[in-house]
């Protein structure tokens, strides 16, 4: 049980600051950030939930059983994230790939002290347990003063060269010509081995440079996710399921005229255009298997929305489930999402754990929560930053979708144009 407690707050953006500071005392924390994005279906501007009353924390063998075991008893708020190498768990798949982070394939968390942000109220909801420390919790808060902190700049290295990269992208179209997939997300990691750094404040900055509506800082214990990330993975708000695929990527500029057309050409790119209907085709699958017969609908086809690094093209997938589907299994039938894997999926997974070198683990993963009630929103972990500050392994990886029409060097800048926020972070 918890107790409810709603406040007036003069300034979000520093009671937001003040939150965050706050919050590193704890070994848990999720922090998720709309960055006040203009967005269709949004629950708060902003949600912080600290200090785990219980967790469960697994890899991937029966690992959405367990979570769905853990949802019906707790019944209460649960943060946390899911892997990508959970597709082990779904399919007969293998992770043999390096793995420097050391994440755990699946945690999730019921914190005892929760804040939910929309305009200028705060919502408090402690567990009974704690419930007389939100007074000294708020002075607490109030009283922290943000401050800039300074950082070494950290040594990135790249996992696949160049070269290597065009190679491989050749032998993801041999495959595509040969009628093994039709699509296929691949990615390649950036890494830095012995980094320092401070990880809120490399949150803040890549958070201030890209301001996207599914921003995540995470913490449990020694692992951390600096996210950035403007895709939403997968929404239940009652009996409706959302799932905003992005595919399609083109730069911002700073003249208006320049920006404009690169807007324009992104929304008329043949192949941009072809990568995206082809996910939206696959999620309108995955959403059936939950889906009451007839209502998956895709809402919104190859929009164009534009964030503070890049133009994107997000449609949206929309079903209606019954009252009785367990929300667990809505995600299991839909993991991982479809814009990180590709067509057929089973097959494109198999093929990209072949050619990419470093296991994925949390990244193209998802991060997020479910309410009590058994709704729930999750982001797709991309543009993001994880950190393990016990081996002081840093690593961020990007990806594009290799389809027929994909050119291996423009893939290639594709990619560095997504790698653009966390290089500048990190310098």
């Amino acid at each position: 049980m918890r107790t409810f407690l709603s406040k007036k707050i003069a300034n979000s953006e520093t009671f937001k600051s003040q939150l965050l500071l706050w919050s590193q005392q704890f070994r848990e924390v999720v922090f998720l950030d709309s960055n006040d994005y203009d967005q269709n279906y949004s629950g708060f501007d902003f949600v912080l939930a600290v200090d785990a009353f219980t967790s469960i924390k697994t890899d991937y063998h029966n690992a959405f059983e367990d979570l769905k075991q853990y949802q019906q008893q707790t019944k209460d708020w649960l943060f946390g994230y899911l892997s990508y190498d959970l597709k082990n768990d779904t399919e007969q798949l293998q992770s043999n790939n390096f793995d420097g982070l050391q994440f755990p394939d699946l945690f999730f968390f019921q914190p005892k002290k929760l804040f939910l942000v929309k305009g200028n109220e705060v919502e408090i909801q402690y567990l009974r347990l704690c419930d007389d420390e939100i007074e000294s919790d708020l002075e607490a808060i109030n009283q922290c003063v943000p401050f800039a902190e300074q950082h070494l700049a950290v040594e990135v290295q790249q996992r696949i060269s160049k070269e290597n990269y065009l190679v491989k992208v050749g032998e993801m179209l041999e495959h595509i010509h040969r009628g093994d997939i039709y699509e296929a997300n691949f990615c390649m990691e950036f890494f830095a081995e012995k980094a320092a750094i401070e990880p809120l404040a490399i949150y803040q900055k890549l958070n201030g440079i890209s301001r996207p509506p599914f921003a995540t800082f995470f913490k449990n214990k020694e692992h951390y996710l600096l996210s950035a990330s403007p895709e939403r993975y997968l929404r239940k708000e009652g009996n409706k399921v959302i799932s905003q695929p992005i595919k399609g990527t083109s730069k911002r500029f700073p003249d208006v005229i320049s920006d404009e057309k690169s807007k324009t050409a992104l929304a008329e790119n043949p192949k941009e255009r072809s990568e995206n209907i082809m996910i939206v085709d696959l999620v309108r699958n995955d959403l059936s298997h939950t889906a009451v017969k007839g209502s998956v609908a895709v809402e919104e086809l190859c929009a164009i929305y534009s964030f503070d690094q890049v133009h994107q093209m997000i449609s949206t997938v929309v079903s209606e489930v019954e009252n009785t589907t367990s929300p667990v299994e809505i995600l299991r039938t839909t993991f991982p999402m479809g814009s990180m894997t590709g067509a057929p999926k089973i097959s494109a997974m198999k093929i990209i754990e072949t050619l990419e070198e470093t296991k994925r683990g949390l990244y193209s993963g998802a991060v997020g929560y479910f309410t009590p009630t058994g709704d729930f929103d999750f982001n797709v972990v991309i543009r993001s930053i994880l950190y393990n500050a016990q081996n002081h392994y840093l690593s961020f990886s990007v990806g594009s979708a290799i389809t027929s029409l994909s050119v291996p060097e423009q893939e290639y800048e594709e990619c560095l144009l997504k790698a653009k926020a966390m290089f500048e972070v990190l310098s």
